[in-house]
């Protein structure tokens, strides 16, 4: 018997050890972990590629969303894996309220505009996105492309509208805020964006919870509430007809941030992975993605073409980013309670 259980438990022992290796590999062979740098997202494959040439630092690709990366430094309190992460401003913000993030300014902090950076360091804007629709016209079977939120509600749109999970992802709560601002709601009233999703639900949506960029790009979701330049990025590098709306009702600019994690392992490398993403190469590389900087850089010439003219821009504004990052909870028990 007592044979038997060693054999048992050194069997366990060895299995155990197994799948922790193979659990990760990555976190032991790369220089430093960013949660949530998925490659097909804002050209993290390009950032992350420049930060191995100019750092010598390998960065493995990683496909959390916001809630996920949240999640995972929750958990991992007491003893962090990740040294950067990435997320959507509310996310950040709420990170840093939770102290699983600490304070850092890169080089560059200073540039970063009042409202789009916490004054410690604890979250900082790298780089900022407007949310409309990104439409692969080849996909639409005829149907013209949508000039507004209203238009989704059609029939000639059923099964053809995908929005990222409110609950869980940010850009699907930043679609919520768009949505609901664009329907007469504000931070404090959610009303029009659960009436709406309500009536879109009739029109049989697809709701995933990932990066859905491939699916669009395929024609599996020809019509997806995303940024500027998801669409863009497609408009201009991949095979077939696609375009970016910013819908008649208006929408909403959102900033995206990175944070140094809270006892990071790789707490140097992490540092230096910050400052050159606030450089003036690393902002440079957002803008080729069609991605507006933290900070005050012109746009190139050829990039700046690319993008909608300016006075469509004018539609899209930003919001109190605290009191959107306060109310994201309430909203996604709403939705999940009303809506899905």
């Amino acid at each position: 018997m007592t044979r038997t259980f060693l054999k048992a438990s050194l069997a366990a022992s060895l299995a155990a050890s197994a799948l922790l290796a193979l659990a990760a590999p990555s976190a032991q062979a790369a220089d430093a972990i960013c949660y949530n740098c998925p490659p097909e997202w804002a050209d993290w494959a390009s950032m992350l590629s420049a930060i191995e040439t100019e750092l010598g630092l390998e960065v493995p690709h990683d496909n959390k969303n916001s809630g996920q990366t949240l999640t995972q430094l929750l958990a991992e309190r007491g003893n962090p894996v990740a040294d950067v992460a990435y997320y959507g401003v509310t996310t950040g913000i709420k990170a840093g309220a939770e102290g699983v993030v600490e304070p850092y300014m890169p080089t560059g902090f200073d540039e970063i505009p009042e409202g789009l950076k916490d004054p410690e360091g604890r979250w900082f804007t790298i780089h900022q996105g407007t949310l409309g629709l990104f439409v692969n016209v080849d996909a639409l079977g005829g149907a013209p492309v949508p000039a507004c939120f209203e238009d989704l509600l059609k029939p000639e749109y059923n099964g053809m509208v995908g929005y990222l999970d409110p609950s869980s992802a940010f850009v699907g709560y930043a679609g919520a805020v768009a949505v609901n601002r664009a329907f007469g709601g504000d931070l404090s009233n959610f009303d029009p964006a659960i009436d709406y999703f309500g009536r879109l639900a009739e029109n049989d949506p697809i709701v995933p919870k990932q990066t859905s960029y491939a699916r669009v790009v395929s024609g599996e979701i020809p019509i997806l509430f995303d940024y500027d330049f998801n669409a863009y990025r497609a408009k201009y590098t991949e095979e077939g007809n696609f375009e970016f709306v910013l819908p008649c009702e208006g929408s909403v600019v959102v900033p995206y941030v990175m944070s140094l994690v809270a006892g990071a392992p790789n707490v140097e490398n992490g540092k230096r992975i910050l400052d050159f993403i606030l450089s003036d190469e690393g902002q440079a590389i957002w803008t080729n993605a069609y991605l507006r900087p933290a900070r005050p850089i012109e746009l190139p010439e050829d990039v700046a073409a690319r993008f909608l003219p300016a006075s469509e821009y004018e539609r899209a504004t930003p919001v109190d980013y605290a009191e959107m990052e306060r109310v994201q909870a309430a909203f996604g028990e709403r939705y999940l309670a009303e809506v899905r």
